[in-house]
């Protein structure tokens, strides 16, 4: 199904590449928070705030002031630094930029909601809570999430966490992660000195080899990567310390508690006479999901149907592994197809966004009336 009132398609993409070119990598989206907190205020939402960490909050109002609330959230942060060249580059029916699509359009599509809400003059039986929140991406470890959260607990209707690149995926399962930052001390030396003593590198690089080797199950399917190694200080020196940084993964919480006994009892292992190793936790998103049947998971489905699409259930580490670690319903849905998410090549494609965005009005229509 999709409405005759058209979806504001060119303003969206202006405001998604105005987003875009405000850089905001974790820990550093203060810039891109109060530049939609300035717009929730024009939009003449109510309770227009932002918390210590600098999640952005803005209510739309329902009809019913008892009815529980929608929360429906985007991140602002994306995993590039600030130092990267934001240029945009247009091609027939895409839009390639850093960052595009993971986030700004989604956080564009807060405000593409509440527009189309507005050019239908939709009345909403529940209130909207619309929140760009920081600290999904890498070491943000989902902190600002974590004080959505707190903020609603469980008041709520439900958690609609949007990602620009997602169209079609609804998530109802969270993949549980650890990650860890490993480091070695030595004493040092001279490579030809010193020859024998221990470098920090070499031991690391042994102990890469031992997690590497340790058979993982496809399923439940369960991930390891270290995504982060460096360490020394010249080619002739022995490094007197070096460090990795680990990420674990799997769809069952079982699972990864076993390959973390299994990952640290290596750590044990490793650290020895003349051999220090540290590892800290770094991350920690916990796993969670609601079932398939649910009725919030259920009208994902048939909004994405009601646009001629295959909605297909999904698993994934994102925003929705808070409340759902928690209980609390929440999906994840998605405005439009793309690729190259996390590198300089990341695009959106243009021409399925009001599909995308259409299935997200309906969704928070009709969440209330379940």
């Amino acid at each position: 199904m999709t409405n005759n009132n058209p979806l504001p398609l060119p303003s969206l993409l202006d405001l998604t590449i105005q987003i875009q070119q405000i850089a905001a990598p974790t820990f550093s989206e203060g810039a891109r928070a109060e530049f939609v907190r300035s717009l929730f205020l024009k939009e003449n939402l109510k309770d227009v705030s932002m918390d210590s960490l600098g999640n952005v909050y803005a209510r739309l109002p329902g009809k019913q002031k008892r009815a529980k609330p929608l929360v429906v959230s985007a991140h602002l942060d994306t995993v590039f630094p600030a130092s990267v060249n934001l240029q945009i580059r247009r091609e027939a029916g895409k839009i390639f930029a850093p960052g595009i699509g993971d986030n700004s359009l989604g956080v564009a599509a807060l405000f593409g909601i509440l527009w189309a809400l507005r050019t239908r003059k939709i009345d909403l039986n529940h209130d909207v809570w619309f929140v760009a929140n920081i600290g999904e991406e890498g070491l943000g470890d989902l902190r600002g999430m974590q004080a959505v959260v707190q903020r609603f607990d469980a008041e709520v209707l439900g958690y609609l966490v949007i990602e620009g690149l997602a169209l079609g995926q609804v998530y109802h399962r969270a993949i549980g992660v650890r990650r860890y930052r490993v480091t070695a001390k030595t004493a040092g030396g001279h490579s030809w000195a010193d020859y024998g003593r221990p470098s920090a590198v070499h031991e690391l690089a042994a102990l890469v080899t031992q997690l590497t080797a340790l058979p993982l199950p496809r399923q439940p399917r369960t991930t390891m990567n270290v995504g982060v190694f460096g360490g020394g200080t010249g080619i002739n020196v022995l490094a007197s310390e070096a460090k990795f940084e680990l990420d674990l993964r799997s769809e069952d919480p079982k699972t990864l508690v076993k390959l973390v006994y299994q990952v640290e009892n290596l750590f044990t292992a490793a650290d020895r006479d003349g051999v220090q190793i540290m590892a800290e936790i770094i991350g920690e998103r916990p796993a969670g999901e609601i079932s398939a049947t649910h009725p919030l998971v259920k009208l994902a489905e048939t909004c994405i149907n009601e646009q001629g699409l295959d909605a297909v259930l999904t698993i994934g580490s994102t925003d929705a592994n808070i409340p759902l670690s928690k209980g609390f319903p929440a999906v994840v849905m998605g405005v439009t197809r793309g690729g190259g998410a996390h590198t300089l090549h990341e695009y959106i494609e243009t021409d399925p966004i009001p599909h995308g965005l259409d299935s997200l009005v309906r969704f928070v229509e009709l969440a209330g009336n379940g």
